[in-house]
């Protein structure tokens, strides 16, 4: 019997591991939201707030949103200047919101004092 309870305790162990496992990879894969609605970032950009996908320029090239600008998240610290004014107000957005997070947070600490984070696109 205790040969038994040992294979069992090594199955419940790798079950509970592929189970975390299972849990970890599905929370990375859900889309994140931001903190502006799909409904104010549109207000947003009707009023002049600039849209920009910091996606890569192959994602951005499948498919992006109408009058988006493509400043990649990894280029963004060398091209923030292509985005004018630190007042202009500048709405971000990506694929599941972690890169537009991420974005965010490199623009404010750059001093840009309107910067709206969408989060996935899919929010629109």
């Amino acid at each position: 019997m205790e040969g038994q309870e040992k294979i069992r305790v090594k199955m419940l162990r790798r079950v509970l591991i592929a189970a975390g496992a299972a849990l970890a990879i599905g929370c990375a894969l859900v889309a994140r939201r931001g903190d502006v609605t799909g409904e104010e970032a549109r207000r947003l950009v009707g009023s002049g707030a600039r849209l920009v996908d910091v996606r890569t320029p192959e994602e951005f090239a499948e498919r992006h949103l109408p009058g988006a600008v493509n400043l990649p998240v990894q280029d963004l610290a060398h091209r923030m200047g292509e985005l004018g004014s630190k007042d202009q107000p500048v709405v971000l957005y990506c694929r599941s919101g972690r890169r537009s997070a991420r974005a965010a947070r490199v623009l404010r600490d750059a001093g840009f004092a309107a910067v709206h984070d969408l989060g996935a696109m899919s929010y629109w």
